[in-house]
């Protein structure tokens, strides 16, 4: 006998577990499956985001470190932003998974397991997982997606450590520092003071091949000693590679959510608000009867962020200064909108009169 679901959710990682929070926040009465095979605690890793006071009431539980500024630095700059309304946020993913399960209940439900099979019918799908059959008339797969091959990608390193000596100025964020090795393609150190003596430092790359491990971990070591910051623990090794240009879900046949349902913002691989957003409007939808997907970033800026992109492919000695040169342009406030995809017509303006006019222009000619 197969159990009758209305839901189901494949893959409990943001968007899996978002969207089933916000479902059972709902109490819609929609029999709800979450499948995910894996623990918290095996998949923590750091999440970014700007956060209003809003958002960081709500997301507290989660809430690993936060920063009123922030700052980009090349050879020539150091830009320091801060924003009244916006925090620089970073997230714990196993205490906001664990936040998030812990406002299931009732019909919404987790399963710790992986999909073994999935056979489609006219009216729905037979799901198998941990031995039994589900039989649902929705499926929703929040499985990381398939990058197209040889596109851009943002790859990093990074190191959670506890430092021998008191750290300087621990109410910044780094989220940039370009003085590393530009020799293999944008490059730079993002590093989260989360106390005097607890720090993220990350070794990050955007290029479309990766690079070996001790590559980044190289340069990691390369700015802690340029510092002079002595490591007394590592504390975790966190690795990720996000696609920046076409992805693709697992499985076609699933209405995807998440990053491969059109949440992730190519130009700077931020997608947890995205997420939040995308999740939280659909769970809204289901609730009233509705199942399709909404798409939390609009083709127009899609499209801009894909000339972003291929500027950075075709002249790759312009990137540094494109991310210095559009974080020079705009405020604190600005900076936050425009990362959250909520930009005004005038912050665009800024951002627009800040890029090399003549590069831009052989793109836009070239789609």
């Amino acid at each position: 006998m197969s159990i009758a679901i209305d839901v189901a959710i494949i893959g409990g990682g943001s968007a899996g577990m978002s969207l089933a929070a916000n479902l059972a926040t709902l109490d819609t009465g929609q029999r709800v499956r979450v499948f995910e095979p894996n623990t918290t605690a095996s998949r923590e890793c750091h999440w970014g985001l700007w956060a209003n006071a809003t958002q960081h009431e709500k997301l507290r539980p989660a809430i690993k470190g936060h920063w009123q500024g922030w700052q980009l630095v090349d050879h020539r700059h150091q830009l320091v932003k801060q924003s009244d309304n916006f925090t620089y946020t970073s997230l714990s993913s196993s205490r906001y998974l664990n936040y998030c399960e812990n406002l299931l209940h009732g019909s919404v439900q987790l399963i710790r397991a992986a999909v073994d099979d999935v056979e489609h019918q006219a009216d729905g799908a037979l799901l198998t997982a941990a031995g039994e059959t589900f039989q649902t008339a929705h499926i929703f797969d929040s499985r990381p997606p398939r990058a197209a091959a040889g596109g851009l990608i943002q790859h990093f390193v990074g190191r959670e450590i506890r430092t021998q000596q008191p750290l300087p100025n621990v109410g910044i964020a780094t989220l940039m520092d370009f003085r590393v090795d530009q020799s293999r393609g944008l490059h730079f150190i993002y590093a989260l003071p989360f106390s005097k003596h607890h720090l993220l430092v990350e070794s990050t790359m955007i290029s479309r091949w990766a690079q070996p491990e001790s590559w980044y971990t190289d340069a990691i070591d390369a700015w802690l000693d340029d510092r002079g910051i002595f490591m007394a623990e590592q504390l975790a090794l966190e690795f990720g590679c996000i696609p920046m240009d076409s992805v693709y879900p697992q499985d076609p046949r699933h209405a995807a959510i998440g990053a491969a349902g059109g949440a992730l913002r190519r130009s700077s691989g931020y997608a947890f608000s995205y997420i939040q957003q995308q999740t939280r409007q659909l769970a809204e939808r289901i609730a009233s009867g509705h199942y399709e997907v909404p798409q939390p970033i609009s083709q127009q800026l899609l499209y801009m962020d894909g000339i972003f992109n291929r500027v950075l492919i075709e002249y790759p000695e312009l990137g540094v200064s494109l991310f210095m040169d559009m974080a020079a342009a705009l405020s604190g406030e600005q900076f936050a909108r425009f990362m959250l995809g909520q930009a005004s017509l005038m912050d665009w303006a800024r951002v627009i009169s800040a890029m090399p006019k003549g590069p831009f222009l052989r793109q836009l000619l070239d789609v």
